[in-house]
Formats: C-alpha cells, sequence, structure tokens
C-alpha cells in the first residue's frame, strides 16, 4: 500500500492558515493597520477599494524594515513578538511584521515598499499568491506602503463567500474605527473610492470619539476612571438618556486590544440597572490594563477573545467604576449622609419660619350614624362600581373582566355576533367558533400579517409612508449609516422616508403607519439592530429578511392589552393571509381545541 501521508507545500499551508485568520477584506485591514501602529507611525492612511476586494493600501510613516527584515515578514511562523514559549503570556504588542503577512500574500497580490529612517533607498516586494514575483532597490519615503490587490484571486470559493460591496465596507468600518479609538494618539484617514470617510487627528480619548461619532457627543460622555492593584480603567460610558436600541457603540479594549465579552458587557449593564429600560443598549468606550501574565490573547485566531485568569474581580472592578462614574456625576442616586440638609430646603423658604400642620375637627360628625354612613358610602362611588360588576355579565356586547381565584384580571372577555373573544393573559386570544375553541398567539398572528404586508409593499413598490409633521434628525455610527446604505431602498419601500443629512446624520420625514408616535427613533435603530445580529442566517433575500425584522419589531407584544376593536381587526387580517397557520418562526400562530376534545377531559375514566 502507498505511502497517503504527505506534507503540504508552503503556499498551500499558507491558504489554510489564510482562512482562520483572513476572513474577508476587513480581516486584511486590521493586521495591516496592527502592524502600522506596532512600528511606531504617528500617521496612517487607508486607502479602499471595491470595499477591498481591488485594493487595500495601508500607507505608514513608521520605522519601516530593512531589506532582510522585509523579505523574511512574508515567510511562515515570522514574528518580532517572542523568541520563546514563556512570551506568549506576556505579549503587550500586536506584532510589527510577520505572521498574518504570510496568510494575506498566500491569497492575493501583495506590494511591500519600506524604507528605515536612516537609509537612502528602500526595498520593493512583489509577492502573488506565496510566490516572489519581484525583490529591489527603490527610492521610497520611509515607513511602509503595503498594497494588497485581488483579495481570494486564487481561491475563487472563498471570494464567492464575501457579502456584497456595502457589506464589506460595513466591516471595513468596523475594524478601522476599533483600531482608531485603542489609539487617539495616532492620526487616521480612510479614503473609499477616492472619498474621504474619515480624517482623525491625534489627541485625547475624549477627542477621538467625537471625530469618530460626531461633535453632539461631546455632551453625551461621562468619563471612568479606577485604579486597583488589579487592572486600571479609563474611558467614557454615555449618559442613559442617550442610550440606543442597538449595541454597536460598546467598545472593550485590554491593553490597547479590541476585544468582545459578553461577562465584562454584562457588568456594564448592570452598574446601567434601573437606568436603562430593558430594550435599550448603554454606549462605553473603556481601556482596561492588566499585567499581560494574568490574561490569555491566544485563545481565538483574531485574539478578539481573551482569559482573565480572575475574572469575577475584573467583572466586579468594571461594574463598580461604571456605578462610581454615575454616582459621581449625578447620573444615579445617590444618598450623602454628610451633606448639609440646608441644601434640600428651597431658597425661597429659607427665612420664613416654620408652622406647624393644623388639624380642623368636625365636631358633629358621628360615625355611627346611618345616614352618614349611607351618604359616604354613596359619594365614593364605590356603590356604581358595585352595580357595575353585578350586571356585567348580563350585557350583551362590551369587555367583561373575569377575576380568577383572586389573582387579578386574567381574562378579557368580548362578546361579538359569531362567538366570544377572549384576550387570556394579554397574551392569546380565544375565539369560540362551531366546532370548540380557537387559541390565538397574539404576537405570532401579528408578525404573520406584518410579515406578509411589507414583504408585498418592499417586492411591488407599495409604499405606505406617515409623514412626520416636524422631520427627526438622527445621528448614526458611520457602520450604521453603511449599513442604511446598503438596505435603503426596501426600507423607503417599506414606508421609511429617510434622506441623507450629511457627515453621520439622517433625516427621517416618514414612517409606517404601524410605528407608534414617539417612538420613529428607536424603532428605526431597533430594526437596524434586528438586522445585523438577529437570528436570520438562513435568510438569503434582502427583502425577505428585512420584512421580517421589521414584523418582529412593530408586531404587538405579548403583554399588552387588546380593545375590542383591536382583537377583531387582528383576527381578521390573519385569516386573509396566504400563511395564516405558521408564524414567521415556523411555529403555529394559532390552535384548534375541540369539543369532543374538551368533552374528553371531564368524562370520569
Amino acid at each position: 500500500m502507498p505511502d497517503i501521508i504527505k506534507l503540504l507545500s508552503d503556499s498551500v499551508a499558507n491558504q489554510i492558515a489564510a482562512g482562520e485568520v483572513i476572513q474577508r477584506p476587513a480581516s486584511a485591514l486590521k493586521e495591516l493597520m496592527e502592524n502600522s501602529v506596532d512600528s511606531g507611525s504617528d500617521k496612517i492612511e487607508v486607502h479602499i477599494k471595491d470595499s477591498g476586494k481591488t485594493l487595500i493600501q495601508v500607507i505608514d510613516n513608521g520605522c519601516g524594515m530593512s531589506e532582510s527584515d522585509a523579505r523574511k515578514s512574508f515567510e511562515r511562523h515570522a514574528t518580532s513578538k517572542i523568541r520563546s514559549a514563556d512570551e506568549l503570556f506576556s505579549i503587550r504588542t500586536k506584532g510589527f511584521r510577520g505572521e498574518a503577512l504570510a496568510s494575506i500574500a498566500a491569497v492575493a497580490q501583495v506590494e511591500l515598499r519600506t524604507r528605515l529612517h536612516d537609509q537612502e533607498t528602500g526595498v520593493l516586494i512583489h509577492i502573488e499568491g506565496s510566490e516572489v514575483k519581484k525583490q529591489e532597490i527603490i527610492a521610497c519615503p520611509p515607513g511602509t506602503n503595503i498594497s494588497v490587490r485581488n483579495l481570494f484571486f486564487n481561491v475563487p470559493a472563498r471570494r464567492n463567500f464575501l457579502k456584497s460591496n456595502n457589506v464589506e465596507a460595513r466591516h471595513i468600518i468596523d475594524e478601522f474605527e476599533r483600531i482608531a479609538i485603542a489609539h487617539p494618539e495616532v492620526s487616521f484617514s480612510l479614503e473609499q473610492n477616492g472619498m474621504e470617510l474619515f480624517n482623525l487627528l491625534p489627541g485625547n480619548l475624549r477627542q477621538r470619539i467625537v471625530g469618530v461619532y460626531g461633535n453632539n457627543y461631546n455632551e453625551k460622555l461621562v468619563p471612568v476612571s479606577e485604579q486597583t492593584s488589579l487592572i486600571g480603567i479609563s474611558g467614557f460610558i454615555a449618559k442613559p438618556e442617550f442610550a440606543r436600541k442597538s449595541r454597536g457603540e460598546q467598545f472593550f479594549f485590554v491593553n490597547r486590544r479590541y476585544i468582545r465579552d459578553a461577562y465584562l458587557n454584562h457588568a456594564v449593564q448592570n452598574a446601567f440597572e434601573e437606568l436603562l429600560p430593558s430594550d435599550s443598549y448603554a454606549s462605553y468606550w473603556l481601556h482596561i490594563e492588566i499585567d499581560p501574565a494574568r490574561i490569555d490573547v491566544n485563545i481565538h485566531p483574531t485574539k478578539t477573545e481573551i482569559k482573565f485568569e480572575d475574572e469575577r474581580s475584573v467583572y466586579a472592578i468594571v461594574r463598580a467604576a461604571v456605578k462610581r462614574a454615575l454616582g459621581q456625576y449625578s447620573i444615579s442616586p445617590s444618598l450623602d449622609f454628610d451633606r448639609e440638609s440646608t441644601f434640600d430646603i428651597p431658597h425661597s423658604m429659607r427665612h420664613q419660619v416654620p408652622q406647624a400642620p393644623g388639624v380642623t375637627v368636625k365636631q358633629d360628625y358621628n360615625p355611627f350614624s346611618k345616614e352618614k354612613s349611607n351618604n359616604a358610602f354613596a359619594s365614593s362611588g364605590w356603590n356604581k362600581m358595585y352595580d357595575d360588576l353585578i350586571s356585567a355579565p348580563s350585557q350583551g356586547s362590551g369587555v367583561t373582566q373575569l377575576n380568577v381565584a383572586g389573582q387579578g384580571t386574567l381574562i378579557n372577555a368580548e362578546q361579538e355576533e359569531d362567538g366570544k373573544l377572549l384576550q387570556i393573559h394579554n397574551q392569546f386570544i380565544m375565539q369560540i367558533v362551531s366546532n370548540g375553541i380557537m387559541l390565538i398567539d397574539q404576537e405570532a398572528a401579528h408578525e404573520r400579517v406584518l410579515y406578509e404586508k411589507y414583504l408585498t409593499r418592499i417586492s411591488h413598490s407599495q409604499s405606505v409612508t406617515q409623514q412626520e409633521l416636524f422631520p427627526l434628525s438622527i445621528d448614526f455610527s458611520s457602520s450604521d449609516i453603511a449599513l442604511l446604505n446598503e438596505i435603503s431602498e426596501p426600507l423607503r419601500k417599506a414606508g421609511f422616508d429617510i434622506r441623507e443629512f450629511g457627515g453621520n446624520s439622517i433625516v427621517l420625514h416618514g414612517v409606517p403607519s404601524e410605528v407608534p408616535k414617539g417612538s420613529e427613533k428607536d424603532s428605526l435603530e431597533s430594526i437596524l439592530e434586528s438586522y445585523k445580529s438577529g437570528d436570520l442566517s438562513g435568510v438569503k433575500d434582502m427583502k425577505e429578511k428585512l420584512a421580517r425584522v421589521i414584523a418582529r419589531n412593530l408586531s404587538i407584544k405579548r403583554g399588552r392589552s387588546l380593545s375590542t376593536h383591536e382583537m377583531k381587526s387582528l383576527v381578521s387580517s390573519l385569516f386573509a393571509c396566504e400563511k395564516a397557520g405558521m408564524g414567521i418562526n415556523g411555529k403555529p400562530c394559532f390552535t384548534l381545541l375541540k369539543t369532543d376534545e374538551i368533552r374528553a377531559r371531564f368524562q370520569s375514566k
């Protein structure tokens, strides 16, 4: 039997490694920008074409590389970070050159121009699919200029899995913002298809946040600062009144590296407890400094997840630091027992002599007088309520409140011509039909009604918009603006009249009729968040995906009490749907309990 175990060539091994690190153009940009930061640059320029599919170019004024370093940086396992295995647990940099460059060069056409500051000439290296095509001495500015063209040109299957230009552009903006916020002392610029998206001057963290998101963010920020023997925390949180329906503006940086950590996110949300509604999310930009020996950054290929040695203590410190910031700036209520009590007296009353409250006594009042007692009962209105409760069951129409075993109002009963409509626990609608009882899930039913309604509108351009008397100006992050641009046309067909205002702002001139008055901004933010992070991975068509998202966000929720008209309208609308029996989550909207089944439950065994 011939040998079947074979060693892979370097080019194939690099392509496999690229699949772990370079998943899309944004992944390559992240590696290149981090390399530029570690090279000591104070100015980094990024140029993108076709959302990174055609070109990703990063230019910096860092230390540059020698000819031999430039060549070695494209080799597998080349790195400037570590010399021994022990150093894996004390990493402070992001990697200078090496590591990811080999993976990028395996799946793209890469051109590197670099020069040391004390040298008169630099070096040019051109690589395609791990194969060096050219290496020569050239004249170039000090620093490094690296261009990545035609990503995945030799792996067409991977290129086919890339999303639309708008989606890939959104990921690029996300990565750019994370690195720019992590390093506010560095100047960053981003240009896409010849149009400048960012031009961020060096400054402090507050200035960088304002530079990325807009001048209006300056008033939203509350500083956070805490220093302990375990970690140091610095950064900003947004005031509760500026909470968003989306999670977009939530950033944790550990030793200036962006991470995702649901546990720490919970710590921040917990600190905002009772200050935010359950469906709103606090914005924050928090930097954590910790001894690298106390964390493990190598549990994920892209190093966006880390493991803390004592994560419970880190959780407690983060939560306490945020709560302290909220209390210190009088955002959350606090008790101060050392405070001078006169501070709580209105200024206009401080010089008035306190007066004892007066007591008026009615001398002729007799509580045992029959006449007085009856008059008091009558004037209080209780007799009328009693009469209403007694007479209510005999009425042929109207809503009857049925109290079950002292548990409060559980069922709303509606007498209709064709039977009774009952709302149970403000979740289900029960209708009496000829052969039994039908139970309808009000949320699932309304989702089905709205889904088919909005899918028809989006597919056939049947836009129906409720115009705003006073158009709303709304600010979004750059990535959310990119998402809005991506889905602007189907949103318009659905009834959202959105127009650009410049920068990261839009003006909302109209919304669908199902959007409650006063919640236009929240509804649009919720739709964007659901579209980005909703569990709709199996839905490929944009129109269908957006219709599902809108239906879920605008539907009647469980727990809402429905009026006579609302119950009747919902039931009739449901049975006018093409697929009335199935919710958009694949589960039934209603079920039928037949009379025979009910009778069988009462028969003795």
